[in-house]
């Protein structure tokens, strides 16, 4: 089963993308966890999952006696003792909720020591995420912000490949540049590039020609005015913006076939 990061400069259209790979991967019979890791958390709403259920979502990092159960130490220290490699085999049919054959994870923020820090909220999504990642049989689809602190060296080595989502401007790929050298530096061998928000030939060219030479493009989303009105109605994008999920499939087919013969 496909395990998938997605990742990007904040607001070109990971959770979009990631909802609408997440109900594509379903409807094909995949079992499919989604794993809600962007500090602006929306994946749930991108989902189309009611209000009441996503309600019933609970970020691990905020589970402060789950996370002194299994660490031994109390969110918010740094330092010290606590294990750095916690029990987390039962969190993702513990703390999940599941929409249309879609489990859903959120893993929260890590209020103190900023990215990258050594305390047991890290210790502990870090070890989640690992867990989802080798040992179970599912697709897995990891909505990141652009950092990549919840993946270790050996973890990032199991992940089949990022996918970092651009959008037309000089920040979103230059963003898409650093993030392909911070996966590289972890050990991630796989980068691809989703173009989003493409209203048509020119942006496509500004992208394609903005890449770097070894990142390679695997589709494009096109602007879509049905996905904005999704958001406002809370209404899944996957039901309310059919030329995206035909797009969405052409990836999804196209990133099976790479990682297929890679």
């Amino acid at each position: 089963m496909p395990k998938i990061a997605i990742t990007g400069k904040g607001g070109v259209g990971k959770t979009t993308l990631a909802a609408l790979m997440a109900h594509i991967y379903a409807e094909a019979g995949h079992k499919v966890i989604a794993i809600d890791a962007d500090p602006a958390a929306s994946l749930a709403y991108a989902l189309g999952m009611p209000d009441d259920l996503a309600a019933k979502v609970t970020p691990i990092a905020e589970m402060e006696d789950l996370i002194y159960e299994r660490t031994g130490a109390k969110p918010g220290t740094s330092g010290g003792f606590f294990t750095l490699n916690p029990r987390v085999d039962d969190i993702p049919d513990r703390f999940s909720v599941q929409y249309r054959g879609i489990r859903l994870l959120q893993l929260g923020t890590i209020s103190s020591g900023g990215s990258g820090c050594i305390c047991p909220e890290s210790a502990i999504l870090r070890a989640l995420v690992t867990y989802v990642i080798l040992y179970r049989d599912e697709v897995m689809i990891l909505d990141m912000d652009a950092g990549v602190e919840h993946l270790g060296r050996a973890t990032a080595k199991a992940v089949d490949a990022f996918l970092i989502v651009v959008e037309p401007g000089r920040r979103s790929l230059s963003t898409a540049a650093n993030i392909q050298k911070l996966a590289a530096d972890i050990g991630v061998t796989h980068c691809f590039v989703v173009g989003n928000k493409v209203r048509g030939p020119a942006d496509r060219d500004f992208i394609q020609g903005n890449l770097p030479p070894d990142l390679p493009m695997i589709g494009y989303l096109s602007a879509s005015q049905e996905a904005i009105e999704a958001d406002l109605r809370g209404q899944a994008v996957f039901d309310a913006a059919p030329s995206l999920v035909e797009e969405a499939r052409q990836i999804v087919a196209h990133f099976d076939a790479r990682i297929a013969t890679s």
